[in-house]
């Protein structure tokens, strides 16, 4: 063999495209360049004229766009309240068996039996409140300011985020507040991964977000054991209504695990209603109550968490149907007349995901509790936290992307939990109506992060805001009395962004028909 035939072959095509890769990346960069040169001339001579820099509605007067924002925002959310209400009436009057009452408006929207009426006109209110009044400081900022800077969206998004008042109840003030605050903590976080500041170990994990949704799960599962008034009423609620375990059994085990005596006359009389239950012996104070108690009417424990499972799926699917259908249906109207089987198949299999991994999930957690019922004689409160971070892994059943959504949905209700335990204990103060103070300042954080740092946030976030609550951010009205050098910036975004097909009118005139947007005074 030559000696040179073990040599490599000289790497041209590479080459090629490394200075190829190298050229768009001086081409991106001088681009940049350029429109910071543009911008601060602009700046210069609104300066020099004394003028203030435009807003993006030029088409309307700026209290006409807060307006139409607010009916708009508020229009939507009501009819999506609305449309969950109704949808779930329709599930209760078909469990029922009464097919002929879906037909009958009576029985379907009465105020007796939907009384969503207020609730709907709260969130209304402050998705609507906010929106307006958003838009409307962001112009008057401009005016006072005479500048455009992320002060303003900070300042605007705070002052706005007062709209939360709307909601009355304290307890859904501060879970919102919670939701929003670790939504802002990862856009934080994104941001200063991005510019090589700061990153935490594990971050580049595959399953980091499950991990993180078991972890929470861990902490509210604890708390809806031993510390069930640590979490809100309506969420444990819906935690007792979806298991299978009835109340005076859950406070016989918080009783059990904290050497307290244990409510015998309460269970008794859960018992007498069970199936052959009315001869168990029972103690005050008993070192673990068995599985005998849990699950009086099945002997065998993995019956009883198969059905639990079952029952679990039949209880949930009508509510994961309805949060799945209609905001699908609402939010994207042109789409659900483009495609309403598709739509339709989409929201089915959505929902049947979901609901599997409720259902997975209450399965685990009374399988870990039985099986150490099995092997141990001795009850303790730390199983309960295991047993919950076990069932969270059910959370890998759902799509990767719906994983961090449910991760940072549980973990506000894991951290709200946590800080009720340390007020209680007197770790920590109580600060009253801290939420809306929280919420304001979030907002502000969350408001910056979507016009100035997009890409930190999540996909889902950033297109409900853009779509559900600043809508006309996301589609801004291009305005007439532009300067050239304006115009040139916008051709710089549009170089961009990726070539459309030549159909795009088209389907345009068609969107218009279906969009809540094109309708005049939305």
């Amino acid at each position: 063999m030559h000696p040179l035939s073990s040599s490599s072959p000289p790497q041209l095509p590479n080459d090629s495209s490394d200075s190829g890769v190298s050229a768009e990346r001086r081409l991106r960069e001088a681009e940049e360049r350029l429109r910071e040169a543009i911008e601060e001339l602009q700046r210069r001579q609104r300066r020099a004229r004394g003028l203030y820099p435009p807003c993006d509605h030029a088409d309307e007067s700026c209290v006409a766009n807060a307006i139409g924002n607010v009916c708009q925002s508020f229009l939507l959310s009501y009819g999506v309240r609305v449309g969950i209400g109704i949808l779930l009436r329709a599930f209760k009057l078909a469990r029922g068996q009464s097919y002929s009452s879906l037909l009958d408006l009576k029985q379907l929207v009465s105020e007796k039996d939907l009384i969503v009426r207020e609730e709907a006109c709260r969130i209304g209110l402050l998705f609507g409140g906010f929106t307006g009044s958003y838009h409307a400081l962001r112009c008057l900022l401009r005016k006072l300011r005479r500048k455009e800077t992320p002060l303003n969206a900070i300042l605007a998004g705070s002052v706005a985020g007062l709209a939360i008042l709307a909601l009355d109840d304290s307890n859904r003030r501060r879970t919102l507040a919670l939701y929003l605050l670790a939504r802002l903590a990862q856009c934080a976080y994104n941001s200063a991964k991005t510019k090589n500041r700061f990153h935490l170990w594990g971050s580049h994990w595959s399953h980091g977000d499950s991990l993180l949704f078991a972890l929470a799960c861990a902490q509210v599962m604890y708390s809806f054991i031993m510390r069930p008034e640590s979490l809100p009423k309506a969420y444990k609620d819906f935690i007792q209504k979806t298991g299978p375990v009835a109340a005076p059994v859950y406070k016989a085990v918080k009783d059990c695990c904290r050497g307290s005596p244990v409510d015998v006359a309460s269970l008794h009389a859960y018992l007498s209603k069970a199936k052959g239950s009315n001869t168990m012996k029972l103690e005050e104070f008993p070192s673990i109550i068995p599985c005998s108690v849990i699950h009086p009417g099945t002997n065998s424990c993995l019956v009883h968490n198969a059905n639990a499972a079952a029952a679990t799926f039949r209880k949930t699917f009508p509510l994961y149907f309805s949060l799945t259908f209609v905001p699908f249906v609402v939010l994207r109207l042109q789409k659900f007349m483009d495609a309403p089987t598709r739509t339709c198949w989409y929201a089915l299999t959505g929902a049947v995901r979901s609901t599997t991994f409720l259902s997975a999930f209450v399965g685990i957690f009374q399988a870990a509790i039985c099986s150490h019922r099995k092997v141990a004689s001795k009850d303790h409160k730390l199983v309960y936290w295991v047993a919950g971070a076990l069932s969270g892994l059910s959370v890998l059943l759902e799509k990767k992307a719906r994983r961090g959504e449910l991760a940072l949905y549980v973990l506000p209700r894991a951290a709200d939990s946590l800080w009720y335990i340390l007020v209680n204990r007197h770790l920590l103060p109580a600060i009253k109506n801290a939420e809306v103070p929280l919420f304001c300042a979030c907002m502000g954080g969350i408001m910056y992060y979507l016009e100035h740092e997009p890409d930190t946030m999540a996909p889902f976030l950033r297109g409900l805001i853009r779509r559900f609550l600043a809508s006309r951010i996301s589609n801004p009205t291009p305005p007439s009395n532009r300067s050239a050098s304006y115009t040139y910036l916008h051709t710089l975004d549009a170089m961009k962004e990726p070539k459309v097909p030549d159909n795009r009118e088209t389907e345009t005139l068609t969107a218009e028909k279906y969009n809540l947007e094109s309708i005049p005074g939305l």
